[in-house]
């Protein structure tokens, strides 16, 4: 039985979590400085230990030397335990990465999207299969080993029918049963969140709003989008849709018409992203004289061309402004996270024009900061997500 709170066996449980959680989080401990950090007894600490190693959930690792007296024992959570993936969807490929229940990264792999005769529902299940197995062979493991999947996608999950939407330009991603599809191909639960919603996940635990509840994390890249959180829980809205600016109407772009349903790519053909995306940057840049093969690199190229360049930076910080300002005057954030391919390599000099722009546009003035994930921020946010989800099915002794 699984008992009652108050009960030794749910008090035992409550304190070989927190033990474990600290392990986690500061790396090998001592019986003394578990203790410690717990408020336990050296008693309660040591049967603490040997309950979790006899579980497998701990297991000595070296000792510390260099003191007075003899060496104390260190103790660390068995990686091995559990391990979980991660995966991020692009119109282009999947890329996956495995971690031991550590975090630790053990396994990546990426496989491109082909077009084959096979139905798109189909070939989906097939391309994360794959993605997923390549990533276990590099780590040496089996699906055995795996626990929790966490998928990263443009679009969101109706919670209403468990569709993906927002996502056209991803075909084959919205069955409604894609989720229990995947899952009986991996053997694991599976999670699919909305990619910029796992970017502001990173940010909000590895990232520059690690001290903010309310903020909004604004992605510009090949598509447009915004994480929302307030009160330190995303906002997802009534169809999954919220944050979804990419579709916004605003002055100078096409209007979306059609949404979701439209052909015309994962915009719908207009709104904001038809403003800052990827493509919208080259356009810029080359109206300029400025011909480049991706937008990182004509911005890169922008800030190096006095002159024209500096006209691309400044237009694109006015859009981008544009774009905020709408944002923030409905929802007031503390902080604001630019993010995304396009956010980045206009670095701290797209940032101040985006914020002088943006000072005379909005009476909300949110702090303004560009994103301090390294690394992939869809990755590390379903990361988070997947180890979170593990940790509480596999550190629960009760």
């Amino acid at each position: 039985m699984a008992g009652t709170p108050g009960t030794p066996r749910v008090l035992r449980a409550m304190n070989d979590r927190a033990a474990l959680d600290l392990l986690i989080a500061h790396g090998p401990l001592t019986r003394t400085r578990l203790g410690e950090l717990t408020g336990l007894s050296k008693p309660t600490a040591s049967q603490l230990l040997t309950r979790l190693e006899a579980a497998g959930l701990v297991r000595p690792t070296g000792s510390v030397t260099g003191r007075p007296g003899p060496s104390a024992q260190l103790y660390e959570v068995n990686p091995g335990v559990a391990h979980v993936a991660a995966l991020a969807v692009d119109p282009e490929g999947v890329t996956a990465v495995v971690a031991d229940i550590t975090g630790r990264v053990v396994g990546e792999h990426r496989v491109e999207a082909e077009a084959t005769a096979e139905p798109v529902r189909t070939r989906t299940a097939a391309l994360v299969a794959e993605v997923v197995d390549g990533a276990l062979a590099a780590a040496g493991l089996g699906h055995d080993a795996l626990h929790r999947t966490v998928i990263g996608t443009p679009g969101a999950l109706d919670p209403r029918t468990g569709t993906l939407r927002y996502a056209p330009h991803l075909p084959g991603w919205q069955s409604r049963s894609l989720r229990d599809e995947l899952a009986a191909v991996l053997g694991t639960p599976v999670v699919i969140e909305n990619d910029v919603n796992l970017a502001a996940v990173a940010e909000q635990h590895h990232g520059t709003a690690q001290d903010f509840d309310d903020f909004v994390l604004v992605w510009a890249d090949e598509g447009v989008g915004a994480a929302i959180v307030l009160d330190g829980n995303l906002l997802r809205g009534a169809t999954g849709g919220a944050g979804e600016i990419g579709y916004m109407p605003l002055p100078g772009a096409p209007l979306a018409r059609g949404g979701e349903d439209a052909t015309a790519g994962p915009d719908g053909g207009g709104g904001f992203q038809m403003l800052v995306a990827s493509a919208a940057v080259l356009a810029l840049a080359a109206a300029h004289g400025i011909e480049a093969r991706t937008a990182p690199e004509a911005l890169a190229l922008a800030a190096a061309t006095p002159g024209a360049g500096d006209d691309v930076l400044a237009e694109l910080g006015r859009r981008l402004a544009v774009g905020l300002a709408a944002v923030v005057a409905v929802v007031d954030p503390e902080l604001v996270v630019l993010s995304g391919a396009v956010c980045k390599a206009g670095g701290e000099r797209l940032r101040a024009m985006v914020e002088a722009e943006l000072t005379g546009l909005s009476l909300p003035r949110p702090l303004l900061r560009l994103s301090a994930v390294t690394g992939s921020p869809i990755l590390t946010g379903a990361l988070r997500i997947a180890l979170a989800d593990a940790r509480d099915t596999v550190f629960d002794t009760a």
